[in-house]
């Protein structure tokens, strides 16, 4: 290691100042001659061009290296397409929802969803009460099957109300509703675009526990995925609710 770093001095340079110091030195005690001492300064100025022609070819196989890496990262990026859809498990359901709704703004829709998921205190103060406390939120709709209107009058509308920030909730909208398709979806401040947290009725996407549904699996709907302009006219075919009065 130690040889490797003697040997990468540069003695040419360092040879050419010791001759410069010792010509000067003998110029004057007098026993260098101007004549010597111009010979010496022409070899010295010589030495100086070669040094600085072979440091600008090795700039020059440098810079081309570079743009020859810059090139090679440029096409494997191109070549990696990002995902439009992610798949998150049950380990990273909490995390990614946490995230999803702290990042959340303006409108959302919430289409489909099991309102008894929300029913005990705690998964509602984790699920549903950020997304109705979140300043940057500026409405929430919700777009259910008329069959959860019990579920909602009795176990969800009084927690809603108990929230600071609860007339941004609308009146939801009741459907008939067959699909299996449950989502929310919202404009996202982490990527500056509309994203959606997608997930399906049923196995092996929910489980069921005590008489409610929660998920099991779902899915991250990116800003750029072709799938988002199908759940926004699921949304948005349905039109807009009242708020509720409080």
């Amino acid at each position: 290691m130690k040889l490797k770093k003697f040997l990468s001095y540069e003695w040419d340079a360092i040879a050419g100042i010791a001759t410069a110091v010792i010509a000067s030195i003998l110029h004057l005690l007098h026993a260098l001659s101007e004549e010597t001492m111009l010979s010496v300064v022409l070899a010295l100025i010589a030495l100086l061009f070669i040094n600085f022609m072979r440091h600008a070819r090795n700039n020059e196989i440098s810079a081309e290296q570079i743009e020859h890496t810059a090139t090679a990262v440029h096409r494997i990026h191109a070549g990696l397409a990002l995902p439009e859809v992610v798949l998150v498990g049950p380990r990273h359901l909490r995390t990614s929802h946490d995230h999803f709704t702290k990042h959340m703004k303006g409108d959302s829709i919430w289409f489909n969803v099991c309102l008894s998921m929300y029913k005990p205190q705690a998964l509602f103060d984790a699920l549903l009460r950020p997304a109705i406390e979140n300043p940057t939120i500026s409405s929430i709709q919700f777009i259910l099957d008329s069959r959860q209107q019990s579920v909602w009058l009795e176990a969800i509308l009084p927690k809603i109300l108990d929230c600071s920030g609860h007339e941004k909730v609308r009146e939801p909208r009741w459907c008939s509703l067959e699909k299996n398709v449950s989502f929310i979806l919202a404009d996202s401040h982490a990527s500056e675009g509309t994203e959606a947290l997608l997930s399906f009725w049923g196995e092996p996407f929910m489980a069921e526990a005590s008489e409610r549904q929660s998920p099991r699996f779902i899915f991250h709907v990116q800003k750029h995925s072709e799938l988002l302009p199908h759940l926004i006219e699921l949304g948005r075919c349905q039109g807009h609710g009242r708020t509720i009065a409080g």
